[in-house]
């Protein structure tokens, strides 16, 4: 794993490109990238205001929230070699190892990495993960739903990377 360098992409770079607004937008950055996988980092689980945080707490299974989000930037960042972004919905996840109760007990940042393992025309297949440091805190599948573009989603493009090169997420 990473430790925690500057990140490639920062949290307005991925709010601009997710429809989740506010608080909701819960990536704070992209550690690295290629055409496989995403790595992104975060630091919010203990925020008392956590959008998702329920009864006092923010519950392990809110990492597949994370996991989704990260999907989302893997297909801001490939969008340009890939045509337009198109909206998605997940639609499922399975084989979920929970290996925390909650997040919000956790010290330090989070990493989130989204592995992409097949991809249709309407369909995506991304393996997850979750860690703090080396500790592995949760991991599964999750399948995309795609729909049509999204509007207002620019893609990454030369622009705003001027290395568009795939980096190594490791």
């Amino acid at each position: 794993m990473l430790s925690a360098p500057a990140p490639l992409f920062d949290h307005a770079w991925i709010a601009a490109r997710l429809p989740h607004a506010g608080a909701m937008c819960l990536l704070d950055g992209v550690l690295g990238w290629d055409d496989a996988q995403v790595l992104c980092r975060t630091d919010n689980q203990r925020r008392l205001d956590h959008p998702l945080r329920q009864f006092g707490r923010l519950g392990a299974a809110c990492g597949i929230e994370y996991a989704a989000q990260a999907m989302a930037v893997h297909g801001a960042l490939l969008a340009p070699a890939h045509g337009p972004m198109r909206s998605g919905m997940l639609v499922s996840a399975r084989r979920v190892e929970l290996h925390v109760a909650r997040l919000d007990d956790i010290q330090g940042p989070l990493l989130v990495r989204a592995q992409r393992l097949q991809a249709g025309d309407e369909l995506l297949m991304y393996g997850f993960s979750v860690h703090a440091g080396e500790r592995l805190l949760l991991q599964g599948r999750a399948s995309v739903l795609l729909g049509p573009p999204a509007p207002g989603c620019e893609p990454a493009g030369p622009a705003m990377h001027p290395d568009p090169a795939p980096r190594d997420p490791a």
